[in-house]
C-alpha cells in the first residue's frame, strides 16, 4: 500500500481496504450461491480440559491456523478471514495505528481447538496483523 504520510489517512485507507474486501468476498459467495455460514467467523465454546496438559506462555503462531473465536459477540464483526466490518472501524484503525507506529502491543489470548486456534482476546489485533500481510502473530496460550 501506498503510504500518503498522514498516519490518521493511511488508517482510514488500510481499513477501506479491508472492509472492500469483505464486501467483496460476500458478494463472491452469492454469485456462487455458497451458503452465508461458510462466510462466517466460527465460534467456539469454552473447552473443557479435564485430565489433559495445559499448554501456558507466550509463543509465535502462524496467522493461519487462527481458524475462530470463543465471544459469539465478536463474530459479527469479523467475517471468517477475520476482515472487519464496518463496527470495527474505530477500534481497528486505533490498533492499525498503534502497529505503524512501533509500539508494543500485547500478545493476543488463543485456547487451542484440535489442530487450530479460537481468539479470547485480540480479534482487532489479528485482523490488522492479517491486512498488514503478516504470517505470524505472538499469542498466550489459555
Amino acid at each position: 500500500m501506498l503510504m500518503t504520510g498522514s498516519d490518521s489517512i493511511d488508517a482510514e485507507r488500510a481499513f477501506t481496504r479491508s472492509a472492500r474486501a469483505r464486501r467483496r468476498a460476500a458478494v463472491l459467495r452469492r454469485l456462487l450461491r455458497h451458503s452465508a455460514a461458510e462466510a462466517r467467523l466460527a465460534v467456539y465454546d469454552e473447552p473443557r480440559t479435564r485430565g489433559a496438559r495445559l499448554e501456558r506462555g507466550i509463543r509465535e503462531i502462524p496467522l493461519c491456523a487462527i481458524r475462530g473465536t470463543l465471544e459469539p459477540s465478536r463474530a459479527t464483526m469479523f467475517d471468517g478471514a477475520f476482515r472487519p466490518a464496518a463496527a470495527a472501524r474505530a477500534r481497528w484503525q486505533r490498533v492499525w495505528l498503534a502497529e505503524h507506529r512501533g509500539q508494543t502491543l500485547p500478545p493476543i489470548a488463543v485456547t487451542r481447538v484440535g489442530d487450530a486456534y479460537a481468539v479470547r482476546d485480540g480479534h482487532h489485533r489479528v485482523s490488522v496483523a492479517r491486512a498488514r500481510g503478516a504470517l505470524t502473530i505472538d499469542a498466550t496460550l489459555a
